[in-house]
């Protein structure tokens, strides 16, 4: 499949495993580079020196194109981009800050960027700053999300009539029929986080992919508003948290609650009572875990079959 994605990535199909902290380590996103998509390694719950190994054993595993996933919120971020310039990483997805800050200096390198925002202003400033294509992330994707609460659906052409890069769609899609809605509503590609979670090459743990299974039909919701809104399944954690801020507690107080490790705790170590267990409502229809290259076939193929309905 040929279209704008697939052509700055240098992919075979417009899909792209998100960089989800704890989750995206070498292992899926080299899986999901050989399968055809984009694959992702989450810099943000990894140090330079873990992102470097993780970067190593990824071009040993692939020789396809692959990228790193860098919030900018992080302390250590300038050591991330020396250790992805180092290492000669072609593509970069950022996010969690302003897009004006390290594009230039990517560019610099030859560095394809993309960044991830959640409403048109940021959208515009992404294409003032130079990046080369965008992430659109609705209000149903799994962690941090933002503010404005937009979904998917009302974002993607929003942003489409906004900017001419190209889009990709986040929050929400875990399936082709998803993906041609996507692009029907003016994306060029997908990206795909909570299904690449429940892949047996996640680096997720194995109780928190089953927690993502069961999930059911409302089994997550959007916390933690007054300190950074995001996506949890519903678990004693998060039920510790809906009580705090039921009784209007001070985001000084959440921010105790929150305490330090807790989506680690969850998430990666695979306490699911007391940890953070960040996930898209897509969740709803995930029913197995299944390899990561198997779920990118499936995407296309279902893609290609609805399309032919239309």
């Amino acid at each position: 499949m040929y279209n704008r994605t697939t052509s700055l990535f240098s992919i075979e199909f417009p899909i792209i495993q998100a960089g989800m902290i704890w989750c995206s380590g070498w292992r899926l996103a080299s899986a999901v580079s050989n399968a055809g998509g984009l694959g992702l390694i989450g810099a943000g719950s990894m140090t330079p020196e873990v992102l470097e190994i993780h970067i190593r054993k990824c071009k040993a595993a692939t020789d396809k194109p692959f990228g790193v996933n860098v919030p900018l919120i992080y302390s250590r971020v300038d050591e991330q981009f020396d250790v992805i310039i180092r290492e000669g990483v072609k593509i970069v997805f950022s996010s969690a800050g302003n897009p004006a800050t390290w594009t230039p200096v990517l560019k610099q390198h030859g560095i394809t960027v993309v960044h991830v925002i959640a409403n048109v202003k940021s959208a515009l400033k992404c294409e003032q700053s130079g990046v080369d294509a965008i992430v659109a992330e609705g209000f149903e994707a799994g962690g941090h999300n933002g503010k404005e609460e937009t979904t998917t659906f009302t974002l993607i052409p929003l942003i489409r009539q906004a900017v001419k890069l190209p889009l990709l769609a986040a929050g929400g899609i875990a399936s082709g029929r998803g993906m041609l809605a996507a692009m029907i509503l003016g994306a060029d590609g997908v990206q795909v986080g909570s299904r690449f979670v429940a892949s047996v090459e996640s680096s997720a743990h194995p109780g928190f992919k089953q927690k993502i299974v069961e999930a059911g039909d409302g089994g997550t919701m959007l916390a933690l508003k007054k300190v950074m809104p995001v996506r949890l399944l519903r678990n004693p954690f998060f039920r510790q948290v809906q009580q705090l801020e039921d009784e209007g507690a001070s985001p000084e107080e959440l921010k105790g609650l929150l305490g330090k490790g807790r989506a680690k705790l969850g998430m990666f170590e695979g306490d699911t009572d007391e940890g953070e267990l960040e996930i898209g409502q897509v969740a709803a229809l995930i029913g197995n875990i299944k390899p990561a290259g198997d779920i990118v076939r499936e995407i296309m193929a279902e893609y290609m079959s609805a399309r032919q309905t239309i």
